[in-house]
């Protein structure tokens, strides 16, 4: 919204000029400093509620058409007006509603309509930003807030409402903005300080937030980048480097961390955001503070952070000293600064969904400001449009099954003096695989209904039963979509290691499978039994139908390697549990940090 348009001083802010009638339950656009007005005086103002531009109406993002005013209203008790949340504008040519009842919402609404605020906010809060819950009140203005940047086709080019979402959230230390030279290394080129894999479940019942340490060594791979000027070129992969060095470094952008993360999980973000210092003091300061607590005294001359030991409501620059402390925490390091990190974004978060953020429209005006001001997205989401579709979906969320983790890591065994991690080869592929499989990191009531259906019991009872002897399997081997040499390699494995001597390879499968399947006569379900038992075959990966003949016309099952094969000996079945060394928290608890 243009204040400067609409009459307005320079030194006015936009959100003040939206006030709730708490007559109408409606906000108004006041254009002048004025007391409360009476009822005559409301007739006068132009009552609506700032959305998306009427095609063709030329009028300013968030002003009502000219012409148009509100209705003298209906006034309310005093009890009712604070529990009101704007209603859409009244179309054309549809009758107003009965006295009494004029401007109200079903509930149902008014919760998912919170639940979109929420997260249109805390998808960029969990990065220290947020594209606030009100992003998509004036359109046309915050659009022209938000910067975007090719993604090279590092993504899977943009999330799907019919499937899981992976959003990569990254934290660049680039000293750019006022006041941040203050923090040391002004001249930095931005390195991804703080990076989080965003997991949203496809049901969108719970999500994961992965951090990944800075300090983590890892191989970045070869980075085609869009260049300033418009050109390509492909910046050469490094390896055994800090992660951090995957965006800034060798002229590295956003999308080659996209990359690297992709190497390192297995898993392909659809989206990236990334946001820099400032996105931590105007958030924080748009919210009215973020409430943190500490378990002792602080006073870090690094970060500049210095509090006593309790709770305390932080933000602008104590904010951003706050998650930029890690001196003063936990071991010292950049791990313990993570765990902070991740305390103060549940805290955020708690924020972002209390009603005060919520029914303050000038608070939401600000977040709106901030977020998208502070925003730098990939150009499958360079639109408020689009960002409030990401929101719709993410509003679907309870925080309650939002878990907080990180990669799970071991000193680097090659340093002296421990300055960086490598990867726990032990715990880590189990968390990476669980985001994969979409396997909830907390309990949650839709997933345990689901583990009962009728499918999964059925599934379940594929594997009960007596099991043959090894070497009465018959059964082939296809490679359906695994590493080439797969199939020769788990015959290798079974014929050698498990006493499945009656077997083949019999080359490659019609079609690729995302999944392992063994397919099955059913009077050879006792074979089938003890080849998913050798193999870490989960029920639903046999499928009873007609078996084929070998070469002697006997029958014989076909297992079938898909996209999901791990190497021979590997178990394929989905871990349901999160190893207990594994850090998580979830959003909803309050945690002070040590």
């Amino acid at each position: 919204m243009d204040a400067q348009g609409r009459g307005r001083a320079d030194n006015i802010d936009p959100a003040d000029q939206w006030v709730l009638n708490p007559n109408t339950g409606e906000y108004e656009l006041r254009l002048t400093p004025s007391a409360p007005q009476s009822p005559q005086a409301d007739r006068s103002v132009q009552s609506v509620v700032p959305g998306p531009r009427r095609a063709g109406a030329g009028v300013p993002a968030g002003a009502a058409p000219r012409g148009r005013t509100a209705a003298p209203p209906e006034r309310e008790s005093p009890e009712e007006a604070p529990d009101r949340v704007p209603g859409p504008r009244r179309r054309r040519g549809v009758p107003e509603e009965p006295p009494g009842r004029r401007g109200r919402r079903p509930v149902k609404k008014k919760s998912k309509a919170k639940k979109i605020l929420l997260w249109t906010g805390g998808t960029m809060a969990l990065v220290l930003v947020g594209t606030a819950g009100a992003a998509y009140l004036y359109l046309e203005h915050l659009n022209s807030n938000i910067t975007s940047v090719a993604d090279d086709g590092a993504s899977t080019g943009g999330f799907n409402k019919d499937k899981a979402i992976n959003i990569l959230l990254i934290g660049t230390d680039k000293r750019t903005g006022a006041g941040n030279t203050k923090y040391g290394d002004a001249n930095s080129v931005g390195h991804a300080d703080t990076t989080i894999l965003l997991h949203v479940s496809k049901d969108r019942t719970n999500a994961t937030a992965l951090s990944i340490p800075r300090d983590l060594i890892t191989d970045i791979p070869d980075c085609p980048t869009t260049q300033d000027d418009g050109t390509s070129k492909v910046i050469p992969g490094t390896d055994n480097v800090r992660f951090n060095t995957s965006l800034g470094q060798d002229d590295r952008t956003a999308s080659c961390t996209v990359r690297t993360v992709t190497e390192l999980t297995g898993i392909q973000p659809d989206n990236f955001m990334v946001a820099d210092f400032n996105a931590v003091k105007t958030l924080t300061t748009a919210v009215g503070g973020v409430e943190v607590c500490l378990a002792k005294d602080i006073d870090d001359p690094d970060s500049h952070l210095k509090l006593s030991k309790g709770t305390h409501t932080v933000e602008g620059e104590q904010a951003l000293a706050f998650v930029r402390t890690r001196h003063s925490v936990g071991f010292g390091g950049d791990l313990s600064r993570i765990e902070l990190q991740q305390q103060f974004l549940s805290a955020l978060m708690r924020k972002l969904k209390s009603n005060d953020t919520l029914t303050s429209p000038t608070k939401m005006i600000k977040l709106a400001e901030a977020g998208t001001k502070a925003l730098t997205v990939d150009s499958q989401l360079d639109s408020i449009d689009k960002l409030k579709d990401l929101g719709m979906e993410l509003g679907k969320l309870n925080v309650k099954n939002l878990t907080f983790t990180t990669v799970p890591v071991v000193d680097n065994p090659a340093e002296t003096v421990k300055a960086t991690v490598v990867v726990n080869q032990t715990t880590a592929p189990t968390v990476f695989q669980m985001i994969k499989d979409d396997v909830s990191f907390t309990e949650v009531k839709e997933k345990a209904k689901e583990s009962k259906s009728a499918a999964a019991a059925a599934a379940a009872a594929r594997l009960k039963g007596t099991k043959s002897a090894a070497s009465d399997i018959r059964v082939q081997v296809m490679n359906g979509g695994a590493p080439a040499g797969s199939a020769q390699e788990t015959l290798n494995w079974l014929q050698n290691d498990e006493g499945v001597t009656k077997s083949e390879n019999a080359g490659n499968a019609p079609a690729e499978l995302s999944r392992t399947t063994l397919e099955y006569d059913p009077d050879q379900a006792d074979q089938a039994r003890k080849l998913a038992e050798i193999m870490g075959l989960a029920g639903t990966a046999l499928k009873p139908g007609k078996s084929v003949e070998n070469a002697q016309g006997l029958p014989t099952m076909t297992l079938t390697l898909g996209k999901d094969f791990k190497g021979a000996g590997v178990s394929l079945t989905a871990a349901t549990k999160v190893p207990d060394s594994v850090q998580k928290s979830t959003a909803d608890k309050v945690e002070c940090a040590k």
